[in-house]
């Protein structure tokens, strides 16, 4: 028996990265899955893009551990699409009980040279986004009296960083709209919280512009991950997907059942 049997989760960015990562772990603990990805490079990204073929792949991860996948493309900043989407996988899989908000996009740059553009993209994919990806789902919570609302943050959701402010600024939002969300639907059953991780090694954070970037002497990986993990309380340049994912599934689970409007931390300690 698996902790979310007769479960359905939404998960959004689920091509790669995290999202593959949180998708195969309710799979293997019996939930059945629907899965969206934008399966696209967007310009304010310096990294390779997500594929249709990962997220395909995917959803055959899911499957291979038993589950139910519904999947398709489209993008967190197009409402309807997404709306449209929940609306498709909550007929298929009957309902839609847990909510992963976790699709988003970076990109450095300094406020004082950054073109509305890319202010705006990131912004319009990592805040407004999570809106996009929870509204729809939580009419049909209310109305069960049941549900888990998750979204991604991050340790910019805490603290300040310099060439990041766009970024900064919607992860502080998702703390602010995770917290509002939890109290609009406390009394209905439903919980909202919201995970914050340090540095993942994922393409997003793992690539040679980020390289060049933190560490322009050396642009390498090991000199990236020295000068973070010199930052960090448990001296590591960063966590695996995986180690994202036990706390996405905490938060969804029974024993989170009084948990609510919580930032829930997996960071290296860099907060304290």
């Amino acid at each position: 028996m698996g902790r979310f049997d007769g479960k359905s989760v939404l998960i959004s960015g689920a091509a790669r990265g995290q999202g593959r990562a949180h998708a195969v772990a309710f799979a293997r603990e019996g939930a059945d899955v629907a899965i969206f990805d934008i399966c696209a490079k967007l310009p304010s990204t310096s990294y390779v893009g997500t594929t249709r073929e990962e997220l395909d792949e995917t959803a055959r991860l899911c499957e291979a551990e038993g589950a139910r996948a519904v999947v398709d493309v489209a993008d967190v900043r197009d409402a309807a699409a997404v709306e449209s989407f929940v609306e498709r996988a909550a007929q298929e899989l009957g309902k839609i009980d847990i909510v992963v908000a976790n699709a988003g996009i970076l990109h450095n740059g300094d406020i004082a040279t950054m073109d509305p553009e890319t202010f705006c993209e990131t912004i319009d994919v990592n805040l407004i986004g999570v809106f996009n990806t929870i509204r729809p789902v939580l009419p049909g919570m209310i109305e069960r009296e049941y549900g888990r609302v998750i979204a991604t943050g991050s340790i910019t959701s805490i603290r300040g960083f310099a060439h990041l402010g766009h970024y900064t600024a919607a992860k502080h939002g998702v703390a602010g709209l995770i917290k509002s969300i939890a109290r609009e639907v406390g009394d209905y059953g439903v919980t909202a919280n919201y995970i914050v991780p340090n540095t993942v090694n994922t393409t997003m954070l793992i690539n040679d512009a980020a390289y060049a970037h933190i560490s322009p002497q050396d642009p390498t990986a090991e000199a990236m991950g020295q000068k973070f993990a010199e930052l960090n309380v448990i001296s590591k340049p960063w966590i695996e997907p995986e180690d994202v994912s036990k706390v996405v599934l905490f938060a969804a689970s029974d024993d989170a059942r009084y948990t609510t409007g919580a930032m829930l931390s997996v960071d290296l300690g860099i907060t304290i």
